[in-house]
């Protein structure tokens, strides 16, 4: 995998500003994020009259915003980053 980003990328190309592996981590970065957007979502029920518990569970409440935020800071560096 080395040899095929070696091929694709020049360190010294002054026209592009992101490399391919600045791409990569940036896809990386959004999966992080939309894993975060999945592990969120549910817990709503077919009718208003039914409550469960089950909104406030430790996965939607800490677990999926750490990793929003973390996926939003991975995506900044590998902006910033470069290769």
């Amino acid at each position: 995998m080395k040899k095929w980003f070696n091929k694709i990328e020049d360190k010294n190309d002054k026209t592009m500003p992101l490399t391919m592996r600045n791409y990569v981590l940036m896809l990386v970065g959004a999966a992080v994020i939309v894993l975060g957007f999945v592990l969120m979502s549910g817990g709503g029920e077919a009718t208003p009259e039914e409550f469960h518990y089950e909104i406030f569970s430790w996965r939607r409440i800490t677990l999926a915003p750490i990793l929003v935020v973390a996926g939003f800071a991975f995506e900044i560096y590998a902006v910033l980053k470069r290769f």
